[in-house]
């Protein structure tokens, strides 16, 4: 077969006048560097293109079209706005927050609900609290002796060995629980999008608050949870961009069931679905957007 198709080969040579290879293996070779080379051209003039500006669609009109200049569509989102409230009460604020909203990224703040992923990370961060201690003996690990109980035949009764049997009362475990870990893996893009899909739930729900700052002036627990009624915050978890939760609050909340305060860098996907209200201050935002966003472009008008 292969002689037949190297003589058909020769004749089509022949004919055309172009000298072609005698083996099939050349082509091969032949269109794997042509395409190798298409992509290598298509990689080197990258640093040639140019970035273009984002520009309204109604100002786009008056661009000058014999101007060489490369427009592309790019499609743009508008950010989640909302407005800041305040933890401390009307008397002790430093400025009033009222007219103040803040901008947040749509990349994170307002990402499609996925249920499948929520679940993933909450699976995941139940399986790593597992201890996985609980252990039982074997039959190989009961104390006592290795004799046989009865002789095997004559007694009239079943046969039976040693006393470590899982069948008598204090023997072994036949298929017990022995130490394990009960962690499972999960991929990192998964536990980031879970974040982005945690914080657009609160977002939808109206769940989510943002603050300026969580600092709070007293150690009371009675005074914060005068104010957090007043707000009707209960069941809140603060989240604080800092390094360590403020000290007035963290004391504060420490003899409160219904609430806790957290580190934007500690909290996990489980934390967003746990508690019904989420309150973060600008640097949480802050620490999440610069962690979680996905560069989208918002509209021209916010830029």
């Amino acid at each position: 077969m292969l002689s037949v198709l190297r003589r058909a080969l020769a004749e089509v040579s022949l004919l055309l006048g172009i000298p072609l290879p005698g083996c099939l293996t050349p082509f091969a070779q032949t269109s794997q560097l042509q395409r190798r080379q298409l992509a290598t051209a298509a990689v080197e003039p990258a640093s040639q293109i140019s970035t273009p500006a984002i520009i309204p669609y109604n100002k786009s009109i008056d661009l000058d079209p014999d101007a060489n200049m490369p427009v592309q569509a790019v499609s743009v989102v508008q950010p989640v706005y909302l407005a800041l409230s305040s933890l401390l009460p009307p008397t002790s604020r430093r400025g009033s927050t009222e007219d103040q909203i803040a901008v947040l990224d749509p990349s994170v703040f307002r990402t499609p609900i996925r249920r499948d992923i929520l679940h993933l990370c909450v699976v995941h961060h139940l399986d790593s609290l597992r201890q996985g201690t609980a252990s039982t003996k074997t039959r190989a690990e009961v104390r006592g002796s290795g004799k046989k109980i009865r002789p095997q035949k004559g007694s009239g009764r079943a046969r039976m060995g040693d006393g470590q049997s899982p069948i008598l009362r204090g023997g072994g475990i036949a298929f017990g629980p022995k130490p394990r870990d009960f962690s499972t893996k999960l991929p990192r893009k998964v536990i980031l999008m879970g974040f982005r899909v945690g914080l657009s739930a609160k977002v939808k729900e109206r769940s989510l608050g943002i603050v300026e700052s969580l600092d709070w002036p007293g150690t009371k627990t009675r005074e914060l949870e005068a104010r957090i009624k007043e707000l009707g915050w209960m069941k809140t978890l603060f989240i604080t961009g800092q390094e360590k939760v403020p000290v007035g609050l963290e004391r504060s909340v420490r003899n409160m069931e219904k609430l806790d305060a957290i580190t934007a860098a500690d909290v996990k996907v489980y934390d967003l679905v746990r508690w019904p209200r989420l309150v973060l201050d600008i640097a949480a935002a802050d620490y999440f957007e610069r962690t979680l966003s996905r560069k989208v472009p918002l509209a021209p008008d916010v830029i």
